[in-house]
């Protein structure tokens, strides 16, 4: 809706320029023609008269006649006998049109209400009410009024609210927000492989939590069993977390039995249907990160070496690296992180310097501000 009206009102601005821009070279042309002598302009106005006069007998009908030359005809009429002189239209035709611009003058000259408020404050408004769909105009402006002390009436907030299909209620909550509501209980857990320079398969095993997208545990190794999964779960989520769901596939690793124990940890286990990665989307997606920025650039020797890679891209993950869906954000960001610059958007300062900190050998590497004494 906004995007067909921004484009409404391009086209008027538009036409109207095209109007102007005829309107005024109607004008230069009537300038240059005063400058000629009477004798040349009725001798002019006769050929063209001549030339009408073979358009009538041949019966062809003019192309429609745009705005500009409307105002131009109605203009010339104050100026001369008018009523011999037209051709192409008739006489009624002039009279409406002078009528018609007569009443838009009108109503230009008798418009009434009160004027627009501020476009910040429209863009306001409406971001407002597209980020919080339960509001409606009376939220709004006591929002308005009583945080940021802008004084508007709930009427003018609902004239530039975005308009709602008709017999539909008010907008509900969108899947984003739900999803960000019931994620602070939800971890979700997962198994990869790794092979080593000696072809020997080792499995990672990886924890992560949806809401802070923080990779809670990272572990590799070379047997599978329940009880060293368990133990894994209990490392990453120790008592009084407020994780409450669970969410594995239906790896064989993952029996009934270590059902139960995680049950006894006071989480729910969420079962990803049959072949449905995208179910358990969030943790297949950081073991998608690992691989694409870690392990296959790197060439693990051992179990000890592949545990002391994965655990330091985890650090990086969890510290160094920002991610989008936190708006940009960093999972678990120092506390020496700086929230704004200098005014200067574009500049650090001159009391600050860049520091880089690589990662992996050299394979990343983590920006940050210090003194530029150090």
């Amino acid at each position: 809706m906004e995007t067909s009206r921004r484009y409404g009102l391009l086209g008027q601005i538009g036409g109207l320029a095209h109007t102007s821009g005829r309107l005024l070279v109607d004008l230069l042309r009537f300038v240059a023609l005063c400058c000629r002598s009477g004798e040349s302009l009725a001798a002019e106005n006769l050929v063209l008269r001549k030339q009408l006069a073979f358009y009538q007998e041949r019966q062809i009908r003019p192309r429609r006649i745009d705005p500009a030359t409307r105002i131009t005809l109605v203009v010339l009429s104050k100026l001369c006998d008018w009523r011999s002189a037209l051709v192409i239209v008739q006489p009624a035709t002039l009279i409406r049109w002078h009528r018609m611009g007569f009443r838009l003058f009108w109503r230009w000259k008798s418009r009434s209400g009160r004027p627009e408020i501020p476009l910040e404050l429209r863009s306001l408004i409406r971001r407002m009410a597209i980020d919080n769909p339960r509001w409606g105009e009376e939220r709004i402006a006591n929002e308005l009024l009583l945080k940021l002390g802008i004084q508007v009436s709930p009427r003018t907030v609902r004239k530039y609210m975005p308009k709602r299909p008709d017999g539909k209620p008010r907008g509900d909550q969108r899947w984003s927000s739900f999803v960000r509501n019931h994620a602070k209980a939800i971890v979700a857990c997962d198994f990869c492989i790794a092979v080593t320079a000696t072809f020997r398969m080792l499995y990672i095993f990886v924890v992560i939590a949806h809401e802070t997208r923080r990779v809670l545990h990272v572990n590799v190794t070379a047997h599978t069993t329940a009880a060293w999964t368990l133990q894994q779960l209990r490392h990453a989520l120790p008592g009084g977390s407020n994780c409450r769901f669970l969410i594995h596939d239906r790896d064989a690793i993952f029996s009934a039995e270590l059902d139960r124990s995680i049950q006894n940890l006071g989480l729910r286990v969420l079962k990803t249907p049959y072949r449905a990665p995208q179910a358990n989307a969030v943790c297949e997606r950081v073991i998608g990160t690992m691989r694409r920025e870690c392990l296959d650039w790197l060439i693990p020797l051992s179990e000890s070496h592949l545990r002391g890679i994965v655990k330091e891209w985890a650090a990086h993950y969890n510290q160094g690296c920002p991610h989008m869906s936190l708006g940009p954000g960093v999972p678990d960001p120092p506390a020496d992180i700086p929230v704004l610059l200098q005014n200067d958007r574009h500049s650090v300062g001159e009391t600050l310097k860049v520091i880089a900190r690589s990662v992996l050998g050299g394979l990343h590497h983590e920006y940050s501000l210090a003194p530029s004494s150090l």
